[in-house]
């Protein structure tokens, strides 16, 4: 009976991989079914491990409340937060300047940040930190997410291998290593860390992007890649930000990426160029601008929504709360709004929705937005609450364009989204609190402090990530009782025996690696330490190079999602499948392996 829980519980893993790997059904079924067929073996075949506890549902299913998993999800949210709120803005603009106009120059500035700073802080917060920088920089540069996310979690691990607290892998070693009397020090390691960081680091950033495959986003497209122009109108008021601006060689430097085309002033009108022209209240304001410029302005609070309230009169809106959304429609043939102005469509007073923008193929009328009247495929920019957007879908005279609809930045709450973002990190960074509680308390705060709605909290959750991870745990958790994981590291010895020195410490490299992607880097590490300074002492070799092996192959986690918890964070963000991470992670695996055969016996006189 033993073994057949054993061989079954290599069967089953093999069948999941395989699963995965083909993509003919979803993460999400591959992983239920997984789950299911270990809870139907140990419930209708009953086992009891060596320590004669029996391996239950309930240990089965503890994934699904694992600290890791509910880690990621949790920053998942927060992560969402300073997205929703613009909060990383200024520092990608920052970069982009830095790394210059190229999208790759920025992203290689991050990349290489990230796997500096990975050295002396823990891999996991340096990738929290860095994920909403990549998102916006990628969003600006039209580059596919699937470029950079996953490079990012790849060169934090390589980065973490250098010295003793990059990882929590590299510390549990040494835990381990401690308690049998050896002790490593901080740079102990560093030098065929370095080695094999620089080596995989070439791979990271010139190859991987190749072999990638581009992802589109959840709705199949990425939103206003081209900067496709809208024309709008803005109505100046006695308060309005931009009163007094004033025309400099024909350009309202105030006005950012708004383009004006057209002043109107009571019975007067100004056109290009507005030399010495100053804005005034009364003024009406033609631009036109990007979806993105329209956004900015309505966080800023430069445009107004028209409103609704309880009696049904008009109002006006300036504060943009966290449930506002911005979209596209066009104008179906045969529509009933065609040959009506935008003034008159009706779209308020029936939808809730205020109509910002126009963008018509033919041409672009240089006239008072109110007085244009539409025509079937003009494309017309939306804004209202989710729910009213919503309300369009299977309207048969204006066609949304579902993947467009995006909420608008809160820019009004960005400092408290980083706020609450830089708490997490400076709680992590110094131990003050477990990086779970930290986590799980930002993404509450950003709900709570209207950063985010409950709504895009809860979008912004991956179910496959989740389904995955709970599997992942249950398929560990049946190795290791079953005692699958001491036979493959039992059989890994007996194998080596009479080997020399080199080829043993290579072997096992290799041994652990393949382990660490199926197992977890840190079930790996404590599995494999004791076994790699029995080896050392029956070889009469050095400790240490037995240890680094250890720490070098559990963290090569990079073939699956589930080896590290970095490659979990960057899945939903990067829109990977399992087999993403098989065929950019297998080479790299193979070429740290190489690096260590190579540098490891060279540095430790083997």
């Amino acid at each position: 009976m033993d073994s057949l829980h054993v061989w079954v519980t290599y069967l089953f893993i093999l069948v999941s991989v395989i699963g995965y790997s083909l993509e003919r059904w979803p993460i999400e079924a591959v992983a239920a079914a997984s789950l299911s067929a270990f809870l139907l073996l140990f419930a209708l075949f009953p086992y009891r491990d060596a320590a004669g506890f029996a391996v239950t549902s309930g240990d089965l299913l503890a994934g699904f409340a694992n600290p890791a998993l509910i880690t990621v999800l949790a920053l998942l949210i927060v992560g969402q937060g300073l997205f929703a709120t613009d909060a990383m803005a200024q520092p990608t603009q920052l970069l982009s300047r830095i790394g210059g106009t190229a999208g790759a120059g920025a992203i290689a500035v991050v990349l290489l940040t990230a796997a500096v700073l990975s050295a002396f802080l823990n891999n996991t917060p340096v990738v929290v930190i860095f994920i909403p920088i990549l998102t916006m920089l990628a969003t600006q540069r039209g580059i596919s997410p699937s470029r950079v996310f996953m490079p990012l979690s790849f060169l934090s691990i390589l980065g973490g291998v250098t010295t003793l607290i990059g990882s929590s892998t590299n510390l549990l070693v040494a835990g381990v290593a401690a308690r049998s009397g050896i002790t490593l020090d901080f740079f102990d390691f560093t030098i065929p860390g370095l080695a094999i960081a620089v080596v995989g680091g070439i791979y990271v950033i010139k190859v991987m992007p190749r072999i990638l495959t581009p992802r589109e986003g959840p709705q199949g497209r990425v939103v206003d890649a081209g900067g496709k122009q809208f024309l709008g109108e803005i109505d100046i008021t006695e308060e309005h930000a931009f009163v007094g601006s004033t025309a400099r060689a024909g350009l309202f430097t105030d006005l950012g990426d708004l383009m004006p085309r057209m002043i109107l002033r009571d019975d007067e009108t100004f056109l290009p160029p507005f030399d010495g022209v100053s804005l005034q209240p009364g003024d009406r304001l033609i631009v036109t601008a990007t979806r993105r410029a329209f956004s900015k302005a309505l966080a800023a609070g430069n445009l107004t929504i028209k409103t609704l309230d309880p009696s049904g009169d008009s109002a006006e809106q300036r504060k943009i709360g966290p449930d506002m959304v911005m979209a596209e429609a066009v104008v179906a043939p045969g529509s009933r709004y065609a040959g009506r102005t935008m003034q008159f469509s009706g779209l308020r007073t029936q939808f809730g929705i205020t109509l910002f923008g126009l963008q018509r193929k033919s041409r672009m009328a240089r006239s008072a937005l109110s007085e244009i009247r539409l025509e079937p495929g003009d494309t017309l920019l939306l804004c209202g609450r989710e729910a009213a957007i919503s309300s369009l879908k299977g309207n048969h005279d204006l066609l949304l364009l579902e993947y467009s609809a995006q909420a608008i930045p809160q820019s009004t709450k960005a400092k408290l989204a980083v706020a609450i973002f830089l708490g997490i990190i400076a709680g992590s960074a110094t131990g003050l609190l477990p990086i779970d509680v930290l986590a799980v308390t930002g993404a509450v705060l950003m709900v709570a402090t209207g950063c985010l709605t409950v709504g895009e909290a809860a979008r912004s959750v991956d179910r496959s990530i989740f389904m995955l991870v709970g599997a992942a745990i249950a398929a560990a958790t049946a190795l290791e009782r079953t005692g699958g994981a001491a036979m493959i590291a039992e059989g890994t010895v007996a194998a080596l025996d009479g080997q020399s020195p080199a080829i043993i410490l290579s072997a096992l490299f290799i041994v652990i690696a393949i382990m660490t992607n199926f197992l977890s880097n840190n079930a790996t590490a404590v599995l494999f330490t004791p076994i790699a300074l029995d080896i050392a002492n029956r070889l009469g070799a050095p400790p240490q190079a037995f240890l680094a092996c250890v720490i070098f192959a559990a963290n090569a986690s990079f073939a699956t999602p589930i080896g590290y918890q970095t490659n979990l964070m960057v899945m939903g963000p990067g829109r990977y499948r399992f087999v993403d991470f098989a065929k950019a992670g297998v080479p790299l695996v193979i070429l740290v392996w190489l690096t260590f055969s190579i540098v490891g016996p060279w540095y430790y006189s083997l």
